[in-house]
């Protein structure tokens, strides 16, 4: 009986220990919430009672947020321990579009990382002197169409910085800048999104120095009507733009919806463009692709409004090393065209033009010296795709893009 007893002392004991674990468990898991709560109405406050020339610091940790912050204060820092070890977790996020809603002046947010906000991770919007330095932001679940259309997404600002940044998995562009003026972009790193890094609407934006890997595009510049600003003078250059094979997964409807998986820089009714020194390679529908707004949106000629200039205009590529790309391209037309001119094992040229200029510009075919597309670049080659005629006589005629243009002025903030 003896023995009994002891089994039975032995077993009550194991049984009290694991409930006493368990709710030792239970204790700290709510104590954590609790904390996690805190800090969230703490950083809310912080926020909402800063003043001009404040620093706020979030120390090294895992914090989780169920709704957007916000700052409107000019003159603030935001700082962390670094993009790796102080990190905003918005993967329960109930309200809010975005995780971080800046719109102030003189703002600086550096060395955090932003993850699974519900809509866009980091907006600014309307303010001037903007820095965003060592910021990740993350949809960590990898590449959805519910995942948040941008990363780091500055608008309507000026004079803005962006350096030494990450961003992933955004269903529209991971970095990226609309109509605004005055704009560097440089030492980042984008991968898993639709559009890697983009350019919108805006003026004056150098963009260099920086890693495009596994988007379904790897740099954008863009122009789309509607919209206040026209952008134009973009510099890209120094950059690596690779393998941007990723299936677009922007919602349908979307203007980024329409790029092509494979596709390496894009420049889509801007002027102004000068692209150089960059290392271009394994993008498989096109290395650089040159198109007007006909490819990407609705408009026919006699919907354009007499405000809205749908061609791309005074481009300019020279001196970038290409490898690879234009074996697989995604679009169905693009693949017949590749067959039907280069085989069943060849591969399209390096630079895609969709054939598009101005006909009210157009001297003896040609555009006046300063709207031209031109390549300088030794044996690279650019493919006039005919839009205009419905693809029907593409051509590889490259006396019309032997020209140079000069230089663009680099971008001072």
């Amino acid at each position: 009986m003896t023995k009994h007893w002891g089994l039975i002392s032995a077993f009550m004991a194991l049984t009290l220990f694991g409930c006493e674990q368990k709710a030792t468990q239970s204790a700290a898991s709510t104590d954590a919430a609790a904390s996690q709560d805190a800090f969230q109405k703490q950083l809310q406050t912080q926020l909402l009672d800063a003043k001009p020339g404040d620093i706020i610091s979030i120390p090294a940790g895992i914090y989780a947020f169920d709704r957007s912050l916000s700052l409107n204060v000019d003159g603030v820092t935001i700082k962390g321990a670094g993009h790796d070890k102080t990190i905003l977790s918005f993967k329960n996020q109930i309200a809010g579009a975005e995780g971080l809603l800046v719109t102030a002046s003189d703002f600086t947010i550096e060395n955090l990382a932003i993850e699974d906000a519900k809509g866009d991770a980091l907006k600014i919007t309307e303010g001037k002197n903007i820095i965003v330095r060592g910021v990740r932001t993350e949809w960590t679940n990898g590449p959805d169409t519910k995942n948040g259309a941008y990363g780091i997404y500055p608008v309507q600002t000026q004079n803005v910085l962006i350096e030494d940044s990450i961003a992933i998995g955004a269903s529209d562009a991971g970095i990226y800048v609309g109509q605004s003026k005055n704009i560097i972009m440089r030492r980042n790193h984008a991968e898993q999104n639709v559009a890697g890094i983009e350019v919108e609407n805006s003026i004056n934006a150098d963009v260099y120095d920086n890693v495009a890997i596994n988007n379904t595009g790897g740099i954008l510049v863009f122009n789309l009507p509607n919209l206040e600003q026209r952008g134009e003078q973009t510099r890209v250059y120094n950059n690596l733009v690779e393998s941007n094979n990723l299936k677009n997964f922007a919602p349908k409807g979307s203007i980024v919806s329409s790029v092509p998986a494979g596709t390496g820089i894009i420049i889509n009714a801007n002027d102004k463009v000068e692209i150089f020194d960059n290392i271009i390679k394994d993008n498989k529908t096109s290395n650089i692709v040159i198109s007007s707004y006909f490819s990407i949106g609705s408009m026919n000629e006699s919907g354009i409004k007499p405000s809205f200039d749908p061609y791309p205009e005074g481009i300019f590529i020279h001196g970038n090393t290409f490898e690879g790309g234009g074996q697989s391209p995604a679009p169905l037309e693009l693949k017949a065209l590749r067959i039907a001119m280069f085989g069943l094992t060849g591969r399209l040229p390096d630079i895609l033009w969709d054939g598009y200029a101005n006909p009210a510009l157009l001297t003896d075919g040609q555009l006046p010296a300063d709207k031209r597309l031109c390549v300088d670049n030794g044996e690279v080659q650019m493919l006039n795709a005919d839009g205009p005629n419905g693809y029907k006589a593409p051509n590889m005629d490259q006396s019309a893009y032997a020209c140079t243009l000069p230089a663009l002025p680099p971008v001072e903030l």
